[in-house]
């Protein structure tokens, strides 16, 4: 029997849609904090607010998008926020009170979260049922390569030019972005009576997915421990005598993780979810353990390995298992009710582990994220793998 073709000139271009979009978020997650302190003198809280009010945007705009993506047109709905994405990022350049930056970073994110929900959802109509880890998997390298080359370009542009460079970086990605969008061909779904129906009435089944929100909940324990390394690292490896090492350390994920999605995806399409997860698992949660019992370079060099190994490879296999689990006309908002959770792992973990790292120190902190990732663990087999998460079978056939 032949396989079922995944690399498609459609499939490609989706890779590079993805890489362009999440550039843009991670170009700016990193440094719109200091931008407003530097442009606005804004207090700690207000530039925190600044960064994370694009999360806001985000998690606001997915859910109503699971909703009504295939009403607008997945396609449609990819220009239509790019576009916005672009009039976004010049419209920084011309923000002249901290108001006016905190209103366009909203507008910014609920482009971002609609565009990235729609893409998300859309790609899987692409990739063959048979192949879903695996198609997800590469799909995911996007991902991860912005995550290491977005926030080094974050930080260089405004140093070796100014903010204006890193915005117009922001509206280069957004543009390639949008001609991506247009060069893109994504089959039309077909709506079911029942999303026909429920068109105007806002129940909540109508806005998010029971699976989606299940498969969901891991992310979000696991998006809050690997926040503390986002937000907290680079202080936490100048304070034990090695600055350099935080860079180093999403180096090291990014490549890691880039190794593992050429083959995790495969293998769980094979093995079974299980067979991959749980070793994901065990990664991360060693990972969290070195930086916070080894932070020295090697140490965090390491962690940064066994994080890219484990929570790098986490996502794509997580959001294979959500779609595999809901009928296709549930697709958009099982994987809108996914992204919410993660994205609210990524905005108020670091609150919430800012306001505890004071009593517990970075060492603490992060032997605290290795908790977390047991509390995952313990969620996936209670929610999926004691019952689905074997051997790939009749439970995914819709």
């Amino acid at each position: 029997m032949t396989r079922a073709q995944l690399w498609t000139k459609d499939f490609v271009v989706g890779i590079g849609l993805n890489l362009a979009m999440s550039m843009v978020f991670y170009l700016l997650m990193t440094s719109m904090a200091g931008y407003a302190v530097a442009r606005f003198s804004a207090g700690e809280a207000a530039a925190g607010f600044a960064s994370s009010s694009f999360v806001v945007g985000a998690v606001v705009s997915r859910v109503l998008t699971g909703k009504y993506l295939d009403f607008i047109g997945r396609r449609k709905l990819l220009i239509i926020t790019m576009a916005v994405s672009i009039l976004a990022s010049v419209a920084y350049m011309f923000a002249d009170t901290l108001v006016w930056l905190l209103v366009i970073r909203i507008i910014h994110g609920i482009a971002f979260g609609a565009g990235n929900t729609a893409i998300m959802t859309a790609i899987q109509s692409v990739i063959p049922s048979s192949r879903r880890g695996e198609g997800t998997g590469y799909f995911g390298t996007a991902t991860t390569l912005s995550t290491a080359l977005g926030p080094y370009l974050g930080v260089i542009l405004p140093r070796a030019f100014d903010f204006v460079m890193l915005f117009g970086a922001s509206a280069f990605m957004s543009v390639v972005a949008f001609i991506l969008c247009v060069a893109i061909k994504l089959p039309v779904q077909e709506l079911s009576e029942e999303q026909r129906r429920s068109k105007w009435h806002f129940k909540i089944s109508t806005l998010v997915d029971p699976d989606g929100l299940r498969i969901g909940s891991i992310m979000l324990v696991c998006g809050t421990a690997y926040a503390a390394a986002l937000v907290f690292l680079a202080g936490y490896a100048a304070d034990n005598g090695v600055p350099a090492a935080a860079s180093l350390f999403f180096v090291a994920f990014a490549v890691a993780s880039l190794v593992a999605r050429l083959f995790v995806g495969r293998m769980q399409d094979a093995l079974g979810d299980n067979f991959v997860i749980y070793p994901v698992f065990v990664f991360n949660l060693a990972g969290n353990i070195l930086l916070a019992v080894w932070p020295t370079m090697p140490g965090i060099i390491l962690a940064g390995v066994f994080v890219g190994l484990g929570f790098g490879s986490l996502m794509p296999c997580m959001q294979a298992i959500t779609v595999k689990s809901v009928p296709m006309h549930r697709v958009p908002v099982a994987t809108a009710s996914f992204f919410l959770l993660l994205d609210a792992g990524s905005g108020i973990g670091p609150i919430i582990l800012g306001a505890i790292m004071p009593l517990t120190g970075g060492n603490g902190m992060f032997m605290l994220c290795a908790g977390l990732v047991v509390v995952a663990m313990i969620l996936y087999f209670s929610v999926h793998g004691r019952r689905r998460g074997g051997r790939p079978g009749r439970e995914y056939l819709h």
